[in-house]
């Protein structure tokens, strides 16, 4: 049960207070990560904070959880905007939003169902719409955060080409062009990323991009 059950008023906001202020730092990197704008980043952590205050938590089991999936549903918010739809239309996929325990830690299955479909979709234009080479680099750079140089060790080609993999990745996502995918295919795509996702172990994973590579 949530530590502010039966406390007073003014101890429950000393809480939420004390809560939010320790998982800021978290909740910043969540929004740079995904906005890639320090300002856009402050804003909706401070959205968060308002949504915060107004929240029932006596009924939150996992305050910090709760704060993070507020804040990267938020981001996500922005980033669908019609606005950043017309500058790209390239897929946003945070790992974190593939681990079912994570998404369901807003006591909302729509919004956790929503989460998830988000996901396995752009998952799915990630496979129709990229070669095999440039969805590892795509993938482990701009979804799991590698760098070029670890990259490069990856696909065996040196820091540049996969620097400009990734640039070419981008603007096919955005070309949206649309290749076969079988439906056998796309689940084990899907599957070996919700495994990265939720365990944060990628070599599964980087062993399907390598054999995608040789196929």
């Amino acid at each position: 049960m949530s530590t502010l059950v039966g406390l007073p008023a003014a101890e429950d906001l000393e809480e939420a207070v004390r809560t939010f202020v320790e998982v800021r730092p978290r909740l910043m990197a969540i929004g740079y990560r995904l906005l890639a704008s320090r300002t856009e980043a402050e804003d909706i952590v401070q959205e968060t904070w308002v949504r915060w205050q107004t929240i029932d938590r006596t009924t939150v089991l996992d305050p910090p959880a709760l704060l993070a999936t507020i804040t990267r549903r938020l981001a996500i918010n922005v980033l669908d905007s019609a606005h950043r739809r017309h500058e790209s239309s390239v897929p946003v996929i945070d790992p974190a939003s593939a681990d079912p325990r994570i998404a369901g830690a807003v006591e909302d299955p729509v919004a956790a169902a929503e989460t998830r479909e988000g996901v396995e979709e752009a998952l799915r234009i990630v496979l129709e719409r990229l070669t095999a080479r440039e969805r590892a680099a795509f993938v482990l750079h701009d979804v799991f955060g590698y760098s070029y140089p670890q990259i490069a060790d990856i696909l065996h080609v040196r820091s540049v080409n996969c620097r400009q993999l990734v640039s070419r990745a981008r603007g096919h996502l955005a070309a949206e062009r649309h290749a076969a995918v079988s439906a056998a295919g796309y689940r084990r795509f899907r599957d070996e990323f919700a495994v990265a996702a939720r365990s944060g172990d990628l070599s599964r994973l980087r062993e399907m991009l390598a054999e995608d590579l040789a196929g």
